[in-house]
């Protein structure tokens, strides 16, 4: 009978799992900004675990990229700078692209039906105004495209991609952000609209279409992240 022990670090695997999800999904949302130190006493506390299996979970978020561990120095987030930003828009395409095209060559119906499912969550988040949700959801359309890849070497590159394209949503949802950027918030509904188009190629086995929209899809993203980073300068007026 498994013990119920909460300092038992093999006691509640339900635990290890939720802590494991939790920091995920606050990574994927920003709640854990990047380069945050994370602090393991807390999680330790928060979840009911011994640090044992918090230093386990660690470990297994560093092997995913989502967290980075050095020898005598706390974990933190994996970063997201200049240099992450580049490496991701030269790489994500040859990802992304390859994901979907064999996933419109290997799909089943029974995964379509899933991703529809996905995108219905999405556009409820969009429409509840629930930006953590929207950031959330993309995550999970693009990966499930992923996993209807059916191949081992495309996904683990695209999980490791998710976790930036994630934090670059979270600021490309911001309704603040948009407010103050009609163009972005137009291209906001463009991206969600690509969503199902990309999931008709993929119904329609049409992996030259599903490839031309997951492009266009990436061109959004790279685009907003410019806009972000380098926005119009200020209108100053100097009066006489």
């Amino acid at each position: 009978m498994p013990s119920t022990n909460p300092s038992d670090p093999h006691a509640s695997p339900d635990r290890k799992a939720s802590l494991g999800g939790a920091l995920r999904r606050r990574i994927l949302t920003m709640h854990l900004a990047p380069g945050a130190v994370i602090d393991e006493t807390e999680l330790a506390e928060e979840f009911g675990l011994s640090r044992p299996p918090v230093r386990e979970a660690m470990r297994q978020l560093a092997g995913e990229g989502y967290i980075e561990l050095e020898p005598n120095r706390p974990a933190r987030v994996t970063p997201l700078g200049y240099r992450s930003l580049r490496d991701f828009f030269l790489f994500a395409p040859v990802v992304y692209v390859a994901s979907t095209r064999l996933a419109a060559e290997r799909r089943t119906d029974a995964e379509v039906a899933e991703l529809k499912e996905i995108q219905h969550r999405f556009r409820a988040a969009i429409r509840d105004g629930d930006v953590d949700g929207r950031v959330f959801e993309n995550d999970r359309f693009h990966l499930k495209i992923g996993e209807m890849a059916h191949n081992a070497y495309v996904l683990p590159s695209l999980r490791r991609c998710l976790i930036d394209h994630a934090r670059i949503a979270k600021v490309f949802y911001e309704d603040q952000l948009a407010a103050r950027h009609p163009k972005m918030a137009e291209e906001r509904d463009e991206a969600a609209a690509q969503h199902d188009e990309i999931i008709a190629a993929i119904e329609a086995r049409d992996p030259d279409r599903a490839e031309a929209l997951v492009r266009a899809h990436l061109d959004l993203s790279r685009r907003n992240m410019a806009m972000y980073a380098a926005p119009e300068g200020m209108a100053i007026r100097f009066d006489n």
